[in-house]
C-alpha cells in the first residue's frame, strides 16, 4: 500500500513577495506627492534621497531580523524576541491599528480617483457605496487563497508601476529648468526645509516590512524576504525620486503648489492632451486596488501571528484556503465603518484616527531597529569586527530614520498614539489572563543562532524551520 504525498503548501516566491512591498508602499499617495513637496522645491529632492538611504538600511535590518526569528509577524515576532510578551503584544496591536484604519484612509482617496469617472458630482451616499465595494474586492482576491492574492499583487503592480516608470523617464526629455523654480522655495532655511520635506517622504515608505510579516508565506524566508524587502524599496525610492523629478520639471511649481492631480498634469504637459490625465487617473485607481489587495492580507496575517502565541483571541488563528480569513473579514469590517465615519459628519473622528496611525505605523519600527541593534550587541563576540561595525551602523541609520519619522508625526499624532496603547492594554491583560486559566504557556523563545548572517548560521535543518515558521514559534534546534 503506497501513502501519497502531503499536499505541497502554497507559498509567495520572490515576485510575488517583491510585488507585496512595492504593491503596499506604493498606493494611492505617490500621486499627490508632488503637490506636497511643492511647496519645498527642488530641495525636497535631496530630502527624498536621504529617507531612502534611511529607509534602505530599515530594509536591510528586517531582511536580517527574518533571518534571525524567521516566521509570521515581523515587527511583533522581533520586539517579543527581544524585550518579552508584553512589548511584542505592543507591537502587534500597534501594526493591526496601523493596517485596517490606513485601508480606510486608502480607500477614501481611491474613491476620489474612481469619481473622475463616476459620480463626477461626488454624491455622499454613492461615494460610500463606491468606497465600500473597492474594500471588499480584494477582500474577495484574499479569500479565493494566497497563490490568487500573490497573483494580483503582481498584476497590479505591473499595471502601476510601468505607467509611473514611463512618466518619470519620459519627463526627464521634457524637463524645463524654469519650471523647478527657486532650489528652496520653502521660505525657510534649508535645514527647516530638509526636516520639512523629509517628513512628507519617511511616510512615503510606509510599508516597506510587509514581506517580513508574510515572511512564514514565503518560500525561503531566509533569502527571498531580504530580497524582497530591499528589491522592493528600491524599486519604490527609483519611482518616487524620478517621478518627483519630472513632475518638477514639466509642471510649474506655482501651478503644481495647487494641482490635485500632478501626475495627471505632468501627463498632459509630456503627450499634449487630456486622454493622457484620464489614463493616469485610471492608473490611480489600479495602484489603491492593488495596494489594498496587500494590506488586506497583512491586516488578516499580524494578528493571525499573534494569536498562535496565545497574544490575541483564538479566533484569529483560523484559516480558510491557507489564509487568516477572521482577521481579514473583522479588519475591513472596522475599516468600513471608519470610512462611513468618513463620509459623514465624523471627519474630525476620522482624521484624529488617520494622525494616530501614523505613530502607531512607527512604532514597529523603532522596535525592530532597537531588537537588531541589542541582538547584535549580546552577540558582539560572535562575528567579526568588521562585519558588527557595518551591521551595527545599518542598524543605527534604520533607528535614526524611525526616530525622524517618530518626531515627524507630531504632538496630536503622539498623544493619539499613546491613547491607541492604553487601549490595547486591557487586552492584553485579558489575554494572559485566559491563557493562565486554560494552562496556556505563553510563547517560547526562538533559538536565536550567534552568526545570523547565512543560513547555514541558524543551525537549523531547512524542514524544521519551515515547520517554525508556519508555526510562528520556536524550538530548540
Amino acid at each position: 500500500m503506497t501513502t501519497s504525498p502531503p499536499p505541497r503548501v502554497k507559498q509567495l516566491g520572490l515576485p510575488a513577495a517583491s510585488a507585496l512591498v512595492v504593491g503596499s508602499v506604493i498606493g494611492t499617495g505617490v500621486f499627490g506627492l508632488p503637490t506636497a513637496l511643492a511647496a519645498f522645491g527642488p530641495i525636497s529632492l535631496v530630502a527624498f534621497v536621504l529617507v531612502t538611504i534611511g529607509a534602505l538600511a530599515l530594509a536591510i535590518v528586517f531582511g536580517q531580523l527574518t533571518r534571525r526569528v524567521p516566521g509570521s509577524g515581523g515587527p511583533y515576532l522581533y520586539a517579543r524576541d527581544a524585550f518579552g510578551e508584553f512589548a511584542g503584544f505592543l507591537n502587534a496591536w500597534s501594526y493591526w491599528l496601523t493596517a485596517w484604519a490606513g485601508n480606510a484612509a486608502i480607500v477614501v482617496a481611491l474613491t476620489g480617483y474612481v469619481e473622475v469617472f463616476v459620480n463626477t458630482e461626488h454624491n455622499v451616499g454613492w461615494s460610500i457605496v463606491i468606497a465600500v465595494v473597492c474594500l471588499w474586492i480584494p477582500v474577495l482576491i484574499n479569500v479565493l487563497g494566497l497563490r490568487s492574492m500573490g497573483g494580483a499583487q503582481v498584476l497590479f503592480t505591473v499595471l502601476k508601476i510601468v505607467p509611473l516608470a514611463l512618466i518619470a523617464i519620459l519627463g526627464l526629455f521634457f524637463l524645463n529648468p524654469a519650471n523647478l523654480g527657486p532650489f528652496n522655495s520653502s521660505g525657510t532655511d534649508s535645514w527647516t526645509a530638509l526636516a520639512g520635506a523629509g517628513a512628507v517622504a519617511l511616510f512615503a515608505y510606509l510599508g516597506i516590512e510587509t514581506a517580513s510579516v508574510a515572511a512564514g508565506r514565503v518560500r525561503d524566508p531566509g533569502k527571498n524576504v531580504p530580497r524582497a524587502t530591499v528589491y522592493g524599496t528600491i524599486a519604490c525610492g527609483l519611482v518616487y525620486i524620478l517621478g518627483i523629478l519630472a513632475v518638477f520639471g514639466t509642471v510649474s511649481n506655482s501651478d503644481l503648489r495647487t494641482s490635485t492631480a500632478p501626475f495627471s498634469d505632468a501627463a498632459n504637459a509630456i503627450f499634449s492632451g487630456t486622454w493622457a490625465g484620464q489614463t493616469i487617473a485610471a492608473v490611480a485607481v489600479v495602484s489603491g486596488l492593488g495596494c489594498l489587495v496587500g494590506w488586506t492580507f497583512i491586516i488578516g496575517e499580524m494578528p493571525h501571528a499573534a494569536a498562535k502565541d496565545g497574544m490575541f483571541p483564538r479566533v484569529f488563528a483560523k484559516e480558510h484556503r491557507g489564509m487568516p480569513l477572521v482577521g481579514i473579514i473583522s479588519s475591513t469590517v472596522l475599516a468600513t465603518l471608519l470610512t462611513i465615519l468618513a463620509y459623514t459628519s465624523f471627519e474630525q473622528v476620522f482624521t484624529m484616527v488617520v494622525l494616530l496611525t501614523v505613530f502607531t505605523a512607527v512604532v514597529p519600527y523603532l522596535f525592530s531597529a532597537t531588537a537588531q541593534i541589542y541582538w547584535l550587541v549580546t552577540r558582539a563576540r560572535a562575528t567579526s569586527w568588521p562585519h558588527l561595525a557595518r551591521d551595527v551602523t545599518i542598524s543605527v541609520l534604520a533607528l535614526a530614520f524611525s526616530f525622524w519619522a517618530l518626531i515627524g508625526t507630531g504632538a496630536q499624532a503622539t498623544f493619539y498614539g499613546a491613547i491607541a496603547f492604553m487601549l490595547g492594554v486591557p487586552l492584553y491583560v485579558w489575554m494572559k489572563a485566559s491563557n493562565r486559566r486554560h494552562g496556556i504557556p505563553g510563547p517560547t523563545p526562538w533559538d536565536t543562532p550567534a552568526v545570523p548572517d547565512t543560513p547555514a548560521a541558524l543551525g537549523v535543518p531547512s524542514e524544521l524551520a519551515s515547520e517554525r515558521a508556519v508555526a510562528g514559534r520556536g524550538a530548540s534546534s
